[in-house]
């Protein structure tokens, strides 16, 4: 049996692999494009060892610690400052959530 050849990817295949990411809503950079409460949402997973801060989820208020893998979700058209970072079964779950996150009394406000 003969070795299998590799076959270059020339410009046909980067032309065709490009469209096929644009039919499945990819973005550059390792997001997706989401539609959701009518507006287009870019979505990028963030690996646990890329996150070295601590951030707030504005799915279920509680704080996203440092090393844990999660998900940054913007609006398409805003800014960068506006990204928000979710845990990712929050953002999974975020069509059967209620509109107002219920607090305890002694929870921050951030």
């Amino acid at each position: 049996m003969s070795p299998r050849r590799n076959r270059p990817g020339g410009p046909r295949r980067a032309t065709a692999a490009a469209a096929a990411g644009e039919e499945r809503g990819l973005v550059p950079g390792g997001g997706a494009r989401e539609e959701w409460q009518g507006e287009d949402w870019v979505v990028r997973p963030v690996a646990g060892s890329a996150s070295t801060k601590h951030y707030r989820c504005p799915g279920c208020d509680q704080e996203i610690p440092p090393g844990v893998a999660h998900v940054v979700a913007w609006r398409e058209y805003d800014g960068l400052d506006d990204r928000r970072h979710w845990h990712r079964a929050c953002w999974q779950a975020k069509d059967r959530r209620t509109r107002k996150v219920q607090r305890s009394r002694d929870a921050p406000r951030y």
